[in-house]
C-alpha cells in the first residue's frame, strides 16, 4: 500500500470518526431538549376554587387547619390522588413567591376526581397548639391568631402529583376571614 492511499484511508476514517462525534452530540443535544420539554408541568389539567377552613382540636395540644375546596376536572381522564410520597404540597409564599415546605401539609383524605366532573379535596396542616378553654374571654381570638400565623405568608398552596406530571395550584381565600374577623371585633 503506497503512502497515498494510507493517507486517504487514514483521513476517510478521521472524517468518519467526527461525523459520528457530530451525530451523538446532536442525538444527545436533542434528548435533552426533550427531556426538558417532558420536565415542565402541566398546569390546565385541574383547576380548584377555595371553599373554606376549619380549625379542628385532635387533642388538648394540637390542632389541624382544614382547607378545602372544590376541583374541576378539566380533561378526558380520571384522577386519583392518595396521600402518598408522589404528591407533594407546598405553601407559596407572598412576599418573594417562593415555595416552601416549612409546615408539614397533606391531604387530609384521598380524591377520586371522575373525567369532567367536579370533587372536593382539603388539605390538612397539624401542628402544636394548647387549646384554651371555652370560658376563656380571649377564646377567639387565640384561634383566629393561630389560623392568621400558619396563613398570613402564604399567597396559595400547590400540588404537585409527581405520577401524573401536573401541578394545582390550591388558591387563598383566608384573607377573607381575616376581613370578616376583623370586621366582627
Amino acid at each position: 500500500m503506497s503512502r497515498k492511499e494510507l493517507l486517504w484511508i487514514a483521513g476517510s476514517a478521521g472524517i468518519t470518526l467526527l461525523a459520528l462525534g457530530l451525530l451523538a452530540s446532536t442525538t444527545s443535544l436533542f434528548r435533552s431538549a426533550n427531556r426538558d420539554e417532558a420536565a415542565s408541568w402541566n398546569q390546565r389539567t385541574i383547576s380548584a376554587g377555595y371553599i373554606g377552613s376549619q380549625l379542628k382540636e385532635i387533642d388538648k395540644t394540637h390542632c389541624s387547619l382544614i382547607i378545602s375546596y372544590d376541583l374541576e376536572n378539566n380533561t378526558d381522564s380520571d384522577f386519583h390522588l392518595v396521600d402518598g410520597p408522589s404528591v407533594v404540597i407546598l405553601s407559596k409564599l407572598k412576599s418573594d413567591g417562593s415555595y416552601s415546605q416549612e409546615q408539614p401539609i397533606r391531604l387530609a383524605y384521598p380524591v377520586f376526581l371522575p373525567a369532567r366532573q367536579h370533587a372536593r379535596l382539603a388539605v390538612e396542616i397539624t401542628q402544636p397548639f394548647n387549646w384554651p378553654a371555652e370560658q376563656d374571654a380571649a377564646y377567639l381570638e387565640k384561634m383566629r391568631n393561630f389560623v392568621k400565623q400558619r396563613l398570613e405568608n402564604v399567597g396559595e398552596f400547590v400540588l404537585f402529583d409527581q405520577n401524573n406530571h401536573w401541578q394545582l395550584e390550591l388558591p387563598s381565600g383566608w384573607e377573607q376571614l381575616q376581613e370578616a374577623s376583623q370586621a366582627s371585633s
